[in-house]
């Protein structure tokens, strides 16, 4: 699963990664949460979790344009999808991600897969280890966070769907009467990175972003191929470090939060790449 990741990067270095023609990171739409997000939707965020809003790259004709040519734009939207025929946004909470084995199947990801498919940039993802030796005090096995992102430094976009929800109760006209959500797709871990988890966000090689992006691509055959083409990877495109347990708290953010924790203060954790346990 992907629970948890880091947006480090300003809006003005995302329009230059992604090659994003619009900025509509200005252009707000409904929150799902009760107090102001900190840090504010759009700047960089080391902690990002479901419920708050995040910059999502995705292809769509600009608001008030009628008939005008889709482009690539940047906008802000809320971690956990809500489809368009729930009765309320709460359902967001529980749809945080989605499996590329059945998302084309479950009625709440279908049609989104089919026709709004998007970028989810981050810098890296947080996942917890359990470890096969050290347990807590309750006597549950001990959980090491670790830190995950692209070998090379390369830009890091996961394939996300993103969907419209409308408050049946507030204008029309109303922007923020609008839950624009997103999901984050993932898949099996690839080799070594299944020593921390069975699962991993879907990420999408920058080959493959303009089909993935693209409105008009709505085949289930088509999407489908996209799909398989992006699992289909080996090992050695992440690197992954165990860091402090600080990042469990959404109320801590920084980039502390990505530094390694040093091998001597590890406590049975499995090592990615040898398999060896350290400090068990």
């Amino acid at each position: 699963m992907c629970g948890r990741y880091a947006a480090s990067a300003h809006p003005d270095e995302l329009v230059e990664f992604y090659e994003v023609e619009v900025d509509a990171t200005d252009e707000r739409s409904g929150s799902v949460l009760k107090s102001p997000q900190d840090p504010p939707a759009g700047e960089p965020d080391y902690n990002m979790a479901p419920s708050k809003q995040a910059p999502i790259v995705l292809t769509r004709v600009p608001r008030g344009e009628g008939d005008g040519i889709p482009v690539r734009q940047l906008r802000l939207l809320t971690w956990g999808l809500v489809p368009s025929w729930a009765k309320g946004p709460s359902v967001g909470a529980r749809m945080t991600n989605a499996r590329v084995e059945t998302v084309l199947e479950k009625p709440a990801y279908a049609k989104a897969a089919a026709a709004r498919r998007c970028l989810v940039p981050i810098t890296g993802w947080y996942e917890w280890q359990a470890s096969p030796v050290a347990t807590t005090r309750a006597g549950k096995p001990r959980k090491q966070p670790f830190f995950i992102t692209r070998s090379d430094g390369a830009p890091l976009a996961l394939a996300g769907l993103y969907e419209f929800w409308k408050d049946p109760a507030a204008p029309t006209e109303d922007p923020l009467s609008w839950i624009v959500s997103y999901t984050v797709l993932t898949r099996a871990a690839e080799p070594g990175l299944d020593r921390i988890h069975d699962r991993q966000p879907l990420v999408l090689e920058p080959d493959a972003w303009t089909d993935w992006l693209d409105p008009g691509l709505t085949s289930s055959d088509r999407v489908q191929d996209l799909l398989g083409a992006a699992t289909d990877h080996g090992p050695g495109r992440f690197e992954a470090w165990p860091i402090g347990q600080a990042v469990g708290s959404t109320r801590n953010n920084g980039p502390q939060l990505l530094e390694p924790v040093p091998t001597e203060e590890l406590e049975g954790v499995v090592d990615p790449v040898t398999g060896e346990v350290i400090g068990g």
